[in-house]
């Protein structure tokens, strides 16, 4: 045998020995290997961060954990965790006002013990805890537990400034995040809550953008979110400017974060504003309720071009425009916000931001401050941009009464199935599937467990047609006030696309 030949075969045994694989195969000379194409296979890990709960002592917070049955990977893998752990210290920025480590009186669970800890796909876990001091919770799940697990915290404030139903799904950390609709208004107070997940510091910063565009601040710069922490950062204090319309941008210069907006007014109550999606030329802001009285848009635009845009409601017989509102143009780097009075009419719809007919396809951010109720009624609630359902979507902490879902087809009609879970203390899982027409909105009472104990998830998956973008909304009244919660329903990302890959010894042919 040749000197060449002994040396190509030692040098394959060697290259499947450093890259694992069981068998080794020398392409014929000239031959051809066709590309297989790429597998979606279940994630098998998952981080979720959720932010510590609020200022109020009369905050009551409920935990709901959840990873949907059926898409969790192999039945014969090991169920794998999910469990949502304390911060290892929720430290407040140092331009929050509230109190110092000393006063705080609420009991945080050991770093060692979950909060919540989820066992099993299918059916939701809860938790509860009480105060102004419940930290931030950093959370993993790993194995079967990880495909489209989702976690949400609604919190409920009866009385005083913050009071609300308050709501937000538990976020994957990330390094750039995009708030429309914050203010530095004196009747707001709004909070940047900033969850590092890791083991070791992140770093970063905020930048605000108004009508004129940038308010200029140092103090913005350089923020330190200690590992498996949370601080918060008075907005406000980031600017001297007081502007009702304001938009955030997060990002990170070392590590990852979860960030979200808790913001408070002190006529209309307070809720969770998520980020908006990533920026786009047409965005959907589904779930508008049908008894809005206010819907005001923010939008910004952070490249260098102004945006020209078409606003539609898509509402339940079709896409309608905003009277007096059809327009919205967004000078860069600034913010723009309107409001679109009377934009529901009594019937549930979702916004459609799409370029004008002559106008360049500009990448924008936005999202909607939406009230309910009137005078001392009032409850407001936030809806940002989302992306479409995708292969499944979840919410997670549902009743058994107070629930609308809303789902969008803002191009071709499109077809889902909406599955109830599993109650958390029991019942039985039932399915339904709704059709949505190209350019409407439906707004249905999603399907209830049988039999149903405590809470339960919704899960959405599409079935056909063309993409549909969803919104939960939940109405807990109390005390004659409307108090609600929107949250939107993005893709869970339960699966990820992994190419084929085949060892080609060709490269080692003389």
């Amino acid at each position: 045998m040749k000197s060449t030949s002994l040396s190509l075969i030692a040098g394959a045994v060697a290259l499947a020995a450093v890259t694992g694989f069981a068998a080794v195969t020398v392409p014929d000379a000239g031959g051809t290997t066709t590309a297989k194409p790429a597998a979606r296979l279940p994630v098998e890990r998952s981080s979720l961060l959720c932010p510590a709960p609020g200022l109020s002592d009369l905050a009551e917070t409920e935990y709901t954990s959840f990873t949907p049955a059926g898409k969790s990977g192999d039945a014969a893998e090991p169920a794998g965790t999910a469990e949502l752990l304390s911060s290892t210290a929720a430290k407040d920025d140092e331009k929050d006002s509230g109190k110092s480590s000393k006063d705080k009186k609420t009991k945080k669970a050991g770093p060692d013990k979950p909060v919540v800890l989820l066992k099993e796909p299918g059916k939701p876990v809860t938790a509860e805890v009480s105060g102004a001091d419940a930290p931030a919770l950093v959370g993993t799940a790993t194995g079967r537990l990880a495909p489209g697990w989702t976690s949400q915290q609604t919190t409920t404030v009866e009385a005083g400034d913050s009071r609300g139903l308050l709501g937000v799904s538990c976020t994957a950390p990330d390094t750039d995040f995009w708030f429309p609709a914050a203010s530095t208004a004196k009747s707001r107070e709004d909070y940047v809550h900033l969850t590092n997940p890791d083991d070791t510091a992140a770093v970063a910063d905020i930048e605000l953008y108004g009508p004129d565009g940038t308010l200029k601040s140092d103090v913005g710069e350089g923020i330190t979110v200690p590992a498996g922490s949370g601080v918060r950062v008075l907005i406000s204090t980031l600017t001297s400017k007081a502007e009702d319309d304001v938009t955030v941008h997060v990002t990170t210069r070392t590590g990852r974060v979860g960030a979200v907006v808790r913001s408070a007014d002190s006529k209309t109550g307070s809720d969770w504003l998520p980020a908006s999606t990533e920026p786009a030329s047409t965005l959907v802001l589904p779930g508008i309720p049908a008894d809005a009285t206010s819907v005001r848009l923010v939008a910004f635009a952070p490249g260098e071009d102004d945006a020209d845009l078409t606003v539609k409601l898509l509402g339940k017989t079709g896409a309608i425009s905003p009277a007096g509102h059809e327009d919205l143009h967004v000078k860069s780097r600034m913010t723009a916000g309107v409001d679109l009075k009377n934009l529901t009419r009594g019937e549930a719809g979702s916004l459609l931001l799409s370029p004008a007919q002559d106008g360049k396809a500009t990448p924008v951010v936005a999202a909607l401050r939406v009230v309910r109720g009137k005078g001392a009624n009032q409850e407001v609630g936030y809806i940002p941009a989302t992306g479409p359902v995708g292969a499944q979507a979840t919410a997670a902490d549902n009743r058994a009464k107070g629930s609308v879902l809303s789902l969008t087809a803002p191009g071709a009609a499109g077809t889902v199935k909406v599955t109830a879970s599993a109650g958390s203390k029991g019942g039985t899982p039932v399915s339904k599937t709704y059709e949505v027409a190209a350019g409407t909105t439906v707004a249905v009472t999603p399907p209830v467990p049988a039999g149903l104990k405590g809470t339960y998830a919704l899960t959405v998956e599409t079935q056909s047609g063309g993409p549909v973008h969803a919104a939960r909304t939940l109405t807990v009244p109390m005390d004659g006030i409307p108090m609600f919660t929107v949250q939107t329903l993005p893709d869970d990302r339960g699966t990820v696309e992994v190419p084929a890959a085949e060892q080609d010894l060709s490269v080692l042919d003389d």
